[in-house]
């Protein structure tokens, strides 16, 4: 089962610095922020306010799968470092 934004992904390709821009925009204008989809088209070089629309409705569609299970969650490889590793680097991590 290929993912909504997959699949939209082919109509409409975004490279990673679109992504990029995208995701700080939204970080910036919120839901509460009027003109949103404007701002966050004007974010993005040579993405329309649909563009940016349909890109977020693709991400929603994606999150509420990988939630519900219907993706299943990546197993990612481990870059050799166990996890007493990390707790041992955790331990004498301080924070200020």
């Amino acid at each position: 089962m290929a993912s909504s934004f997959l699949q939209r992904a082919s109509a409409s390709t975004w490279t990673a610095k679109e992504n990029k821009a995208f995701e700080r925009a939204l970080a910036v204008y919120d839901k509460d922020t009027p003109d949103r989809w404007l701002n966050v088209a004007k974010a993005v070089e040579g993405k329309t306010v649909e563009d940016v629309k349909k890109h977020y409705q693709a991400l929603v569609e994606d999150v509420m799968y990988i939630e519900t299970g219907l993706i299943p969650f990546p197993n990612y490889q481990t870059s050799g470092t166990s996890i007493n590793g990390e707790e041992k680097r955790m331990k004498n991590l301080k924070l200020q």
